[in-house]
């Protein structure tokens, strides 16, 4: 967690990007970049399924299907080794449909109420639709600042934010973004 750039602060939310993998973030959730199928096939989702166990997967499909937009919590599987209390699965998209922006942010408003309903003090989350969903990393930096923005100013928000992004390339576009989403943070 030593490359954690601060981008912002949302009243006593803090908002960061970090390059790497999001089950090393070191935050008491991760967000899932799901399908409303609960299935977690490649990319972060993949990654997920890889580190936290098949129980994690086979406790979202029981949850299917929920709505495009919303989120559904499952238990850490072995990520609980790593501090993880609970996995936020968001969904933007429907097997085989693409996302969209406005999904993206809805999803995102959704797994920070969890979040913030299981007392959560730290959140890590994907660029929500960025993979096979095919958002631009700008468009989902917008709408997931924009929930933030929204979810911080409500009665007890999540305190730390991570945007974890797997590549440099992603990194400096999506944090450039969501810094100009956001206004620039108040320094690290």
């Amino acid at each position: 967690m030593d490359e954690r750039r601060k981008v912002a602060s949302c009243g006593a939310t803090g908002v960061w990007v970090w390059q790497g993998d999001i089950t090393a973030a070191g935050t008491e959730g991760i967000v899932n970049a799901a399908n409303n199928e609960g299935w977690l096939g490649s990319g972060v989702a993949g990654a997920i399924r890889r580190a936290a166990g098949a129980e994690v997967e086979a406790e979202a499909v029981a949850q299917a299907p929920w709505p495009v937009g919303d989120a559904v919590r499952t238990g850490p599987g072995r990520l609980a080794g790593r501090g993880v209390k609970a996995i936020l699965h968001a969904a933007a998209m429907a097997p085989g449909r693409p996302a969209s922006a406005e999904a993206v942010g809805s999803a995102t408003a959704a797994a920070l109420r969890l979040a913030a309903a299981e007392g959560l003090a730290s959140v890590a989350l994907p660029a929500l639709g960025t993979g096979v969903g095919g958002v631009r990393l700008e468009a989902a930096a917008a709408a997931m600042g924009a929930a933030v923005r929204e979810h911080a100013a409500g009665p007890a928000p999540v305190g730390t934010v991570v945007f974890a992004l797997y590549d440099q390339e992603a990194l400096e576009r999506f944090g450039g973004a969501l810094e100009r989403e956001l206004g620039r943070g108040d320094g690290p």
